[in-house]
């Protein structure tokens, strides 16, 4: 009889109780996404809130950066594999001309586009036009990237020249948005929402990209090694994040992605988030709905990186930067 008890005894040892143990779900692969904090994430937040990621097969983990040149370092050394950022950093990094110190011929590329930008330009409440901006200090992310040449290009086009004004380095959206309210800078160029939430306390808007025509905004950017190594998480990704996107644009959830912005960014009431959610929503220069990247929209950014970047080049190829391999087969060749 003691025997017979122990052999029983070995077993729910050795099985974990035999009938009663339930076999546990393997993890789902990680997949580590970098952004700038900002309204433009909700295809993002709402993946995440709905379970699409986990329904693709992968667990995401999104992490904010403080500038650009974070971004695409954290990219490069393998702290990250996914970043969402404008189209203009993988040109400049991939053409030499990024601030950040890293590897020769990284190999960046966009997979997917995600939106018009939602770029503005916001001044103190003392500054009313243009023309009120010189002699003032101006802050951008990165003195090398396309949101400094949006801002410079429509500076420019109003009557104010480089010599006029000074551009100072300053951080991410959310960063440059904290020490405008803070009296340290006369403008800077915000993404949607926080021109709204400076407009509510009395800043101006002097202009917003849409005069410069079609512009790519954000891009998900990847190394295309990693890429080629995780096929079956980048076309999770890109089905996770196109279900997001469809649940933010659809208006019976319209509630539901006020409360995500309210939840997601400081200082955002209900009020601003109903002003936010139809600027981000807009049918043009708002979200992708069919995630490709437009090629219009990159040649406007090219236009403006020839322009103004150092050393200098012509810049006029779109698809250099582009990969649709994985959407294709996320989506279907179109």
């Amino acid at each position: 009889m003691r025997t017979y008890l122990a052999v029983i005894a070995l077993t729910l040892a050795v099985f974990g109780g035999g009938a009663y143990a339930q076999p546990q779900p393997a993890p789902l692969p990680p997949v580590r996404v970098i952004s700038f904090d900002g309204g433009w994430n909700l295809p993002l937040w709402a993946a995440q809130r709905q379970g699409y990621f986990a329904a693709n097969g992968i667990a995401v983990q999104v992490s904010y950066t403080p500038s650009s040149g974070f971004l695409v370092t954290s990219l490069c050394d393998g702290r990250n594999d996914i970043a969402m950022a404008l189209v203009d950093n993988v040109v400049a990094y991939q053409e030499g001309q990024g601030e950040a110190k890293i590897p020769d011929n990284p190999d960046l590329v966009v997979f997917m586009g995600a939106d018009g930008g939602y770029l503005s330009v916001v001044a103190e409440p003392a500054i009313r036009s243009f023309a009120d901006l010189k002699g003032k200090t101006l802050a951008v992310d990165a003195m090398t990237t396309g949101a400094a040449f949006v801002l410079r290009e429509l500076v420019s086009r109003n009557g104010v020249t480089d010599a006029d004004v000074k551009y100072e380095r300053a951080g991410g959206t959310d960063a440059r948005y904290r020490q405008l309210m803070d009296g340290k800078y006369a403008a800077t160029l915000l993404r949607t929402p926080f021109e709204v939430l400076a407009k509510n306390r009395g800043y101006n808007v002097l202009a917003t990209a849409e005069t410069l025509g079609a512009y790519q905004g954000t891009v998900g950017l990847v190394r295309r090694s990693w890429a080629r190594d995780h096929e079956q998480q980048m076309i999770g990704f890109l089905k996770a994040y196109k279900a997001g996107t469809d649940f933010v644009v659809d208006p019976a959830n319209r509630e539901i992605v006020e409360a995500l912005l309210v939840a997601h960014i400081r200082d955002m009431t209900p009020a601003l988030a109903k002003q936010s959610y139809d600027l981000l929503l807009a049918p043009r220069g708002g979200f992708s709905r069919d995630l490709r990247p437009d090629d219009q929209g990159i040649a406007t950014v090219l236009s403006l990186r020839s322009r103004y970047a150092v050393p200098p080049k012509t810049l006029d190829d779109p698809r250099k930067y582009v990969d649709l391999t994985w959407h294709d087969k996320a989506f279907g060749r179109r």
